[in-house]
């Protein structure tokens, strides 16, 4: 039988999060940082263990999150915002270079990264992904870092 790794929604010991937020569209993106909060403290994270860094927008997330991924203290790093088309292309070009340097962070400095950016359409289709029918986003988030955080500690 091979050798199996896979990870658990579990804090692992004295493991920290942290958590890059944009302030942008504020009414959503605070929905997804709650959601990410309730999740990891359910998880058996405490405050003490998460540390939260506000940004004015998506654009300014990746410069953030690679500050906290070299610091080596974080087990995951977790990025929330929410980018809605408008009139223009413009988030377009924000979400493909935010996307870009979040996964090069990651390998760079060998700890989850985890995409918590909603890139809707509307401002509708972000509400519905911050607490409304589809679901917490940033939950989601938090339950992904908890299981990569767990998975990367098996691996040899």
């Amino acid at each position: 039988m091979p050798n199996i790794f896979e990870g658990t929604v579990t804090c692992p010991a004295g493991g920290r999060f942290a958590v890059v937020v944009a302030r942008y569209n504020r009414a959503i993106t605070d929905k997804l940082l709650d959601g990410a909060l309730v999740t990891l403290r359910e998880h058996g994270v405490p405050d003490e263990s998460i540390d939260v860094a506000r940004v004015p927008g998506a654009w300014e997330i990746p410069v953030v999150a690679q500050r906290m991924a070299r610091s080596g203290a974080y087990c995951a790093v977790l990025c929330l915002g929410a980018v809605i088309r408008g009139e223009t292309t413009h988030d377009q070009y924000i979400n493909r270079q935010v996307s870009d340097s979040l996964g090069q962070i990651a390998r760079e400095f060998d700890v989850p990264v985890l995409f918590g950016i909603l890139t809707c359409n509307t401002v509708e289709q972000a509400i519905h992904r911050a607490g409304g029918n589809v679901g917490n986003k940033g939950s989601e988030c938090a339950e992904a870092a908890l299981e990569m955080a767990q998975l990367l500690g098996r691996l040899p």
